[in-house]
């Protein structure tokens, strides 16, 4: 395996047969910086071409699994392509942004389809992007507490995946998730079918990791066909459109009359209290629920 700045990589189970893979920029709360995502995406493709790598585990160093997109991310990183998204004016322009979203779905993807099958496990938030990224793994399990939910449809676009919320959950709450913007507890999270399980914080580790051995009892190779089989029943179900035409969404959902009062919060009060002006008027209104 190669050496990475922004993960961490090891094997863990009954003769290392788990491949894990941690995601490594804990001050950032494991924010997915474009460096982030090309690294992951090259761990993945390595540990798939491990025939002995049975199963892959996707987690988070620190406090949260991943708390979604870097919005300020560093200069100089390494990212090889660069799409023009403004002109010369400095105004935005649309297919430069939709074609570099595009590249992170296509990361996304090759998550969904590579042939592992692929457990995240969850603790404190997964969010936005991170919660993106999660639901892209074949199997899910969360600490108790966890948060998960995608708060960027307040005015940064839409979820890049749909976070596929349609596939595994019901069409009222998948669309109350998409309209508020507001996160569940992974207690919440299991009885809807968003994750598989919700275990106390202190038991989440060693759970995983059990988990991940038990279905590791069988090859690679035929888990892996066992994997395809199942995807293709959602694929045939749309899965590639509708995910391509979620990215198309995210890019137009970025001039929208809301997310253009976002940003002009953001310059004009900075991102505190733009959060604040966002999410404050949401706090105390889901009375709702129990």
């Amino acid at each position: 395996m190669a050496d990475y700045d922004n993960i961490l990589t090891d094997h863990v189970g009954t003769d290392g047969r788990v491949g894990r893979i941690t995601l490594n920029r804990p001050e950032k709360l494991n924010a997915l910086s474009t460096d982030l995502l090309f690294e992951l995406n090259e761990a993945l493709h390595d540990m798939e071409a491990e025939h002995e790598t049975r199963v892959i585990i996707i987690r988070g160093a620190g406090r949260a699994f991943c708390a979604g997109y870097d919005l300020t991310p560093s200069p100089g990183g390494k990212q090889k392509r660069s799409y023009k998204s403004v002109d010369d004016k400095r105004r935005t322009l649309v297919m430069g942004i939709r074609t570099s979203m595009q590249q992170i779905t296509d990361i996304q993807m090759y998550f969904w389809n590579m042939a592992k099958v692929t457990i995240a496990q969850i603790h404190g938030y997964a969010v936005a992007g991170g919660c993106e990224l999660s639901m892209m793994a074949d199997l899910v399990v969360a600490a108790s507490d966890a948060q998960l939910g995608h708060p960027g449809h307040r005015g940064l676009g839409v979820a890049r995946n749909g976070v596929i919320w349609p596939l595994v959950i019901g069409m009222r709450k998948a669309k109350e998730l998409a309209y508020t913007g507001e996160n569940v507890t992974a207690v919440e999270a299991e009885a809807m079918g968003m994750i598989n399980y919700a275990w106390p914080k202190e038991e989440l580790e060693e759970r995983t990791v059990a988990f991940a051995d038990r279905i590791a009892i069988m090859s690679s190779d035929h888990l892996g066909a066992l994997k395809v089989n199942m995807n293709r029943f959602y694929e045939n179900m749309g899965i590639y459109s509708s995910v391509r035409s979620s990215t198309d969404h995210d890019a137009m959902g970025q001039f929208t009359d809301f997310a253009y009062q976002w940003r002009d919060q953001i310059t004009t009060n900075g991102l505190k209290e733009a959060l604040q002006w966002r999410d404050g008027p949401y706090r105390g209104s889901d009375t709702y629920k129990d």
